[in-house]
């Protein structure tokens, strides 16, 4: 099985992350049985938001009892304190937990920093210090805003899209990161369903050992494919490479 370190947090996981944003889509049913299924297969890491409706009381009622054996992301797009404060309260509820493994600011327009006037990096701090949260993240679509929390040295993980369709500064983006032992999480692995073979994203992602990738999840099929790999992954070979190439030629303008 092989494992992604998340850079300074020392976070060791299997390299397949389970994204919720997904499952707020199903029922509470088949979302608990999805999530029990990927940890029994070996996922370990569950990313999911505030923002993503009932995905985080799904998730909490999946692990709960079991919290110490899986971690968990969860994220807030708070613009001040005060609404920091309150979803990371509701987080905490819903997960049915009493810390998130890595808060991450959702998407900020701007890098949160102290003294920044808005108080969340502040905040950020305070709730690390009472335990709620053990490690600060950032997700980002901005590449100026992600290069900004890479070289704040303010964050522990940044997470942002990352597939074989894209760019060289995106690529530079995971190299920066593996320099300054920041975590990287990437998300869109399948740019938002525009890739359509699996097996070649997971090969892709697997020539990057610092990189966890978050697979989206919502049917049962999709969650076993992932899982098929996890055993017997798939290695960059001629197949795989003609796959990518002729995606790239078709489909990069559209990432």
């Amino acid at each position: 099985m092989t494992t992604v370190t998340l850079g300074k947090t020392g976070i060791t996981v299997n390299k397949n992350g389970f994204g919720a944003l997904p499952i707020q889509r199903i029922s509470t049913d088949d979302a608990v049985a999805l999530a029990r299924r990927a940890y029994e297969a070996g996922m370990t890491f569950f990313d999911t938001a505030r923002f993503y409706t009932d995905s985080e009381e799904k998730l909490g009622e999946a692990f709960e009892g079991m919290r110490e054996k899986i971690y968990i992301a969860t994220k807030t797009a708070a613009q001040n304190a005060e609404d920091f404060w309150k979803d990371l309260e509701v987080s905490l509820h819903n997960l049915r937990t009493d810390y998130i493994d890595i808060y991450q600011f959702h998407n900020p327009s701007f890098c949160p920093k102290p003294g920044d006037g808005t108080g969340l990096y502040e905040a950020m701090l305070e709730a690390k210090a009472q335990g709620k949260i053990r490690h600060i993240g950032i997700t980002n679509h901005r590449l100026n805003v992600a290069n900004e929390a890479i070289e704040s040295g303010l964050y522990e993980t940044l997470q942002f899209p990352f597939n074989y369709l894209a760019t060289e500064k995106e690529h530079e983006l995971v190299e920066v990161c593996r320099s300054k032992n920041m975590g990287f999480i990437a998300m869109k692995v399948l740019s938002g369903g525009l890739i359509t073979n699996s097996k070649a994203a997971y090969a892709y992602q697997a020539e990057y050992d610092n990189v966890l990738p978050i697979w989206g999840v919502q049917r049962k099929s999709e969650l076993e494919e992932f899982i098929s790999y996890i055993d017997n992954p798939p290695v960059m070979d001629d197949e795989i490479r003609a796959v990518i190439e002729k995606d790239k030629k078709e489909l990069a303008g559209n990432f």
